[in-house]
């Protein structure tokens, strides 16, 4: 006979707490991308309605954005079970450690999705779009017969997706009437993707160094075929495409904010080096909080997109016209 609170397979029956675990609030940090659709709509589109409002949309919209991210949390950790076992940290996941109700997720996921959906209608039609993108997002990511997780680069492509949509998020805090601007939208989604594919570099190079290639193909399909030197390259890619799109949206929008663009390569530069180093916060982008060389390097950035929006710098509009340096005089035409 099963003891009480054993299921048939040996593992006990998960609790209250265990559901609630599996929505991880504690991941809540992600949202810290929907700041800066917030502080650019103020600053290209200016605050149309009362402070209070403003104030009012941020509060609902940080509480949807985690709602709608833990409902998807929740499915992705209990699809996600048998995978998850292969893997070194996943394997203890409330999902994995414990037998948990199909029904009782299911409920779960409809109730975080359905509150947050709500509160998304309190805020704009806008903001409720992104929200509702968000949603799809997690499904199209986690449920087969998409589950894009499972395939190389769409690995990646889809999960970064909810970077541009947090900005999009914070964007219509500020303004529902308009969208970000495409230039900025495609920086967030390769500045995403190249965040999601160093996660995913580091986990390849501290697990087949510490259980083998065939243990990370059974935590997840795409690993079957990817290499270390396939994910650099993609690293290289997804920077150069962010890097791309974020030099068009300074230079057209303000080209004060040149300036910046030294700080961002910085910071690829050192969230890339964490990404080779062993056992590193690369894996948790949850835990970036905890690394000093992007938090150091994140805070300068600050400081000068600071001083870029309220300091003038006229000479700097030469960059934007057509410049030649003459060494000699050209001959005149006859």
């Amino acid at each position: 006979m099963t003891p009480p609170g054993v299921s048939g397979g040996g593992r006990l029956r998960a609790g209250p707490a265990d559901y609630i675990r599996i929505a991880r609030l504690d991941h809540m940090t992600k949202h810290v991308f929907i700041l800066p659709g917030i502080v650019l709509a103020l600053m290209l589109r200016g605050l149309h309605e009362p402070a209070s409002v403003l104030v009012w949309n941020v509060v609902l919209g940080f509480a949807s954005a985690v709602l709608v991210a833990s409902a998807n949390y929740v499915i992705n950790e209990y699809l996600d079970r048998d995978f998850d076992r292969f893997h070194p940290e996943k394997s203890q996941r409330a999902a994995v450690q414990r037998e948990m109700s199909g029904l009782v997720i299911l409920a779960e996921w409809i109730i975080l999705l359905a509150i947050g959906l709500g509160i998304a209608a309190l805020v704009n039609g806008v903001f409720l779009a992104a929200a509702a993108l968000l949603a799809v997002s997690g499904v199209t990511y986690n449920v087969q017969p998409l589950r894009s997780k499972d395939r190389i680069y769409l690995d990646v492509l889809s999960e970064s997706l909810n970077n541009p949509i947090r900005l999009l998020m914070g964007w219509a805090m500020v303004d529902g009437t308009s969208l970000p601007p495409v230039s900025l939208v495609m920086a967030f989604w390769f500045g995403g993707a190249f965040l999601m594919n160093s996660k995913r570099l580091a986990e390849y190079r501290d697990i087949v160094a510490s259980d083998g290639a065939e243990i990370l193909g059974r935590y997840r399909r795409s690993f079957r075929f990817y290499t270390e030197n396939k994910l650099s390259v993609a690293n290289l890619i997804y920077a150069l495409l962010c890097s791309f799109f974020i030099a068009i949206f300074l230079i057209k929008y303000r080209i004060e904010y040149v300036l910046l663009f030294p700080c961002l390569v910085a910071l690829f530069a050192v969230y890339y080096a964490l990404a080779l180093t062993p056992d590193s916060v690369a894996r948790k982008p949850e835990k970036l909080y905890r690394a000093k060389p992007v938090i150091v390097t994140t805070v300068l950035g600050c400081v000068v997109f600071a001083l870029s929006t309220l300091v003038d710098l006229p000479n700097l509009d030469a960059l934007t016209s057509q410049r030649f340096i003459e060494i000699g005089a050209r001959d005149a035409a006859p």
